[in-house]
Formats: structure tokens, sequence, C-alpha cells
């Protein structure tokens, strides 16, 4: 049984600041206290008669209309206890990802004043990859057992372009996304070039925010697959243009180039070498362009309509 989330609606966030790829921001001195709370460790090391206690300790996970049998079954489950021992190899020590997740927080209240650190709650879903990270304004999940590695035996049945985020090095990254998702209000365009740049918006706040993660890791490309969207940016940009693709409303293209996928769908041969989401890969160029170009912040960057960015990015591939 997967544990019980709670999702609330966070209202979007205001950035005052504005933010140069260029520039490294000394984030230093602000002070963030971050909280820490390992309920897998807890849970899983709760006996019969110390179940009421832990409950107690976390009334978001343990709604009222499930009876304790069922936890004291799910905690005793052979299956459960040897992913919860494999999530123990990796996370017993916490402290590393602690470092970077209150970084993270540092940089997101450098451009958000008003940001209050959530506090962070630690957990197994039954590998729930869809509920990898939930954010709220209080409380931020994390679901350790998706971290594994993506060789872990335990992903053998996940396709490759699912499984290859699911390390380490990536939780902050889906943290980071977590909250973006909350700031950034869902979008009612619907050429493809305005979801286009949306996603290109999403990807340069995780450019403020972790600016000393690769590119690799923000956008979850292998390098190979990131080479491959570098060297053919300008015959996909060209591809585009001809087949009259920017200001089209075919919901189609978002399978075919803004979704997760193995790879984008051009309808070529080698469409297997591509990566996945090569139109978020380019909505993002578009907006590095725009605010390397425009002295806006990103509170202003947020509110710009996307047809306005376009124009204003005198944005070119590189050949």
């Amino acid at each position: 049984m997967r544990n019980c989330f709670f999702i609330f609606l966070l209202s979007m966030t205001l950035f005052s600041c504005d933010f140069s790829s260029e520039e490294r921001i000394d984030v230093s001195a602000i002070d963030i206290k971050v909280s820490v709370s390992r309920f897998d460790i807890d849970f899983y090391n709760t006996e019969t008669s110390t179940l009421a206690e832990t409950k107690r300790g976390y009334p978001l996970l343990f709604p009222e209309n499930v009876p304790d049998s069922v936890w004291i079954k799910k905690q005793q489950d052979t299956d459960e206890r040897e992913l919860f021992a494999e999530t123990q190899k990796i996370y017993a020590d916490f402290s590393v990802l602690k470092k970077q997740l209150t970084t993270l927080f540092k940089y997101i209240t450098f451009y958000n004043p008003k940001f209050k650190a959530p506090k962070i709650i630690t957990l197994i879903s039954n590998i729930d990859y869809e509920s990898k990270v939930i954010y709220t304004k209080e409380v931020l999940l994390i679901s350790l057992d998706v971290y594994l590695g993506k060789s872990h035996p335990f992903y053998d049945n996940f396709p490759k372009y699912i499984k290859q985020n699911y390390h380490k090095g990536h939780v902050v990254v889906d943290v980071a996304n977590a909250i973006i998702n909350r700031q950034v209000p869902a979008s009612t365009t619907r050429t493809f070039l305005s979801k286009m740049i949306e996603a290109g918006k999403r990807l340069y706040l995780l450019d403020a925010y972790l600016p000393e993660v690769t590119d690799e890791e923000k956008i979850g490309y292998e390098k190979q697959k990131l080479e491959w969207a570098q060297r053919n940016e300008s015959q996909i940009w060209k591809y585009f243009i001809e087949n009259e693709l920017l200001y089209s409303t075919d919901t189609k293209l978002n399978q075919r180039f803004i979704d997760d996928a193995p790879f984008s769908k051009f309808y070529k041969l080698q469409d297997n070498l591509s990566p996945g989401r090569i139109g978020a890969w380019f909505g993002w160029q578009i907006v590095r362009s725009y605010m390397k170009h425009n002295d806006v912040s990103l509170q202003r960057l947020l509110k710009t309509e996307t047809e306005e960015i376009f124009k204003k990015s005198k944005y070119k591939p590189k050949k």
C-alpha cells in the first residue's frame, strides 16, 4: 500500500531580483534552517507497541480511516523490508543531501525573500515514480526508494529514459522542479512555440536555483543526448521552421517534442539518437537568449508573454 499524500495548492510566488547565468550569486550569508524527519527510518523501526507514537509524529502520513492493522502489515512486509534495507545502504546518512537542499533553499530565498524552507520528510513509496517529490508550502516529501541508482535491479523493468535520473544526484533537481511547478502557473497557450518557451522558463529557473548543476542533470539528459541536441541545433530549428510547427496548435506536438519520452519524433531513421523533450530544450535556449539580451528580472520574465520573449530573444541556433 502506498503512503497517502495530501497535496495542497501553492499560490504563485514572485521574484524580485535579476539573474544572469554568467554571474554567481553569493548566498552564504542567507540564514536557512532546514528540518529533516526520517519517516522511512522511524516507520520501519517502529514496533506494534510504539506505532501510536509514530503516528502522532507524522499525522500527514496516517489517514484516520486506515486501521493500525494495515500499517503493521505494511511495516512487516518482506518486500517492503528489503526496499527499506536497500534504501538505507545509500541514505542512512542524509547530511550531503541536506546540505544540497539547504543551498537550493538559499538561492530560492535570494530571489524570493518570502520563501519559507519546508519541513523535509523522507519516506519510501514503493517506487512510485509519479510521486518522487511532493511539495506543499510547509512540507517536502521525498521518496528515497526512487533514487537508488539507475542500474539498481529494482528498476530493471523501467524504461531507460525513465530510470536514468533515479540516482542520488538528481534529488535536488526534482525538488527544485517541484517548487518551480508551484511557482509558475500552468500555461493556457496553445501554440508549439508558446509551449516550448513555457518549458524554457521553468528550465531557466533551474539555472537560477541550481547554478552549480550541469545542464544535462537539469534537463535530465544523458551526456551524449545533450551533445546531440547541441550538435544538431541548427538542423532541428530548420525542421521546425520548414514544417511550420512554431505556431501550430496540433496537440500531437506535445508527445513528439515536449513530454517525457525516450526520444523526440521527427519521423526520421535516426530519431532514437535524439533526446526526448527537445522542444523544451529549445525553449530553454530561447529564454536564455532573451535574458541575455534584455535587462529584466525573473519576476518580469514569468509575466512576459511568450511571443514577446521570442521576438526580443534574438535567438539564433548555433551552427
